[in-house]
């Protein structure tokens, strides 16, 4: 009749609603295909790859964090990343649900999670074999955690276990014996990890950040023994290793490096310096601030050997003068120079050294980090 509407039932397949779904890139638009009905919203919870804990200030949100996360977890069954960061009163218990829910996930974040013990770490190894990142900054780990964790968790290949002050080499090492993909490593501020731990591991390791850190002249020699470092970041370096301790990266098993960090390495010498300008050609950034005792011959060696390096950092360094600045103009591919605080240099000196090297830029700012920003490998 005309003015009248029948009603038609339209029935869509699972997969054709899940590839709907996918389609829509507004989260407004998924959170109302979710409440469309009861069939609807449970196509999204199946869809659904990652969850992450918005971060607040107010300790009652994360009490409530800790409350709904076990059901969260029932509710989104595929999930591949979750982020669980700054869940600072989050239990050991919380994470028993990943036994069940956990196969699938690749990322997980328990940044600054300080009630995370070896308890919670044996929850994520059993219920999530694939894993591959995962970040336990701040977390009350030991190396038994750690051990089952590398036991359980094969295919890892990126952890950061920054401030994790009861790790030690024990830890390490069996990272370094069942991770065979292990490609990127954080250990700032472990101050209980000599570096011997390395020993045997795998080539694939690329990055390495180790800031902060009391490492060995032994331990330093195994971190780069395996030949794949283009990474090394070892500033501020806490145990004076001897006047040509750092000379060794420069020995032949880092020819790959490309990005080096040495700043605040206070008694890095002239040695060490020609040593790895000769011993990585493949240098692109190198951070030197605040090395008082490199001096004329560091940086001639740096100026003739170093063909590929376009960023140095130089920063407070008390023994740059005006013939060490000149000898850096060798640099032929030099593009950014740092440099402050440097008080043997003088004004004349600076000026004749851009008026050579129009082509490098001066910058008059500190930056204490070095290369690509490593947090890629840890983003959920």
């Amino acid at each position: 009749m005309d003015g009248q509407f029948e009603r038609v039932n339209l029935y869509l397949p699972d997969d054709c609603l899940l590839m709907i779904f996918r389609k829509l890139q507004n989260r407004a638009d998924r959170n109302a295909f979710g409440l469309t009905c009861h069939r609807w919203l449970q196509i999204q919870n199946i869809a659904r790859r990652s969850l992450a804990l918005q971060f607040s200030y107010d300790p009652n949100i994360y009490r409530n964090y800790v409350i709904y996360l076990p059901r969260l977890l029932t509710r989104f069954p595929h999930l591949r990343s979750i982020s669980l960061a700054g869940c600072t009163e989050l239990p050991d218990s919380a994470l028993l649900r990943l036994r069940d829910f956990g196969s699938n996930i690749r990322y997980l974040s328990l940044y600054c999670c300080f009630g995370i013990s070896e308890h919670g770490l044996a929850h994520v190894s059993t219920g999530c074999p694939h894993l591959v990142s995962i970040t336990l900054y701040r977390c009350n780990i030991t190396d038994i955690g750690l051990r089952i964790l590398a036991k359980h968790c094969k295919v890892l290949e990126n952890i950061d276990l920054s401030y994790c002050m009861q790790i030690s080499d024990r830890g390490i090492n069996a990272l370094s014996s069942e991770c065979s993909k292990l490609h990127c490593l954080v250990i700032s501020y472990c101050r209980a990890i000599r570096g011997t731990g390395f020993a045997g591991h795998s080539s694939t390791l690329t990055y390495l950040e180790a800031d902060s850190c009391m490492l060995t002249p032994e331990g330093l020699s195994e971190a780069v023994s395996g030949g794949g470092l283009e990474y090394l970041n070892i500033s501020n370096l806490r145990v004076c290793i001897g006047a040509d301790g750092l000379a060794m990266i420069g020995a032949g098993s880092a020819t790959k490096l490309r990005y080096l960090n040495l700043r605040m390495c206070r008694l890095v010498s002239d040695d060490s310096v020609i040593a790895i300008a000769q011993g990585c050609p493949l240098l692109e950034e190198w951070s030197l601030s605040v090395c008082h005792e490199v001096r004329n011959d560091g940086w001639s060696a740096i100026g003739s050997s170093c063909r590929n390096l376009k960023i140095l950092h130089v920063d407070r360094c008390r023994n740059l003068c005006d013939q060490g600045l000149q000898a850096l103009g060798g640099c032929v591919r030099l593009t950014v120079l740092y440099i402050h605080g440097c008080h043997r240099v003088s004004y004349t000196g600076l000026e004749t050294f851009k008026m050579l090297r129009q082509d490098v830029l001066i910058r008059r700012e500190g930056c204490a980090s070095v290369g690509p920003p490593i947090n890629k490998f840890f983003a959920y």
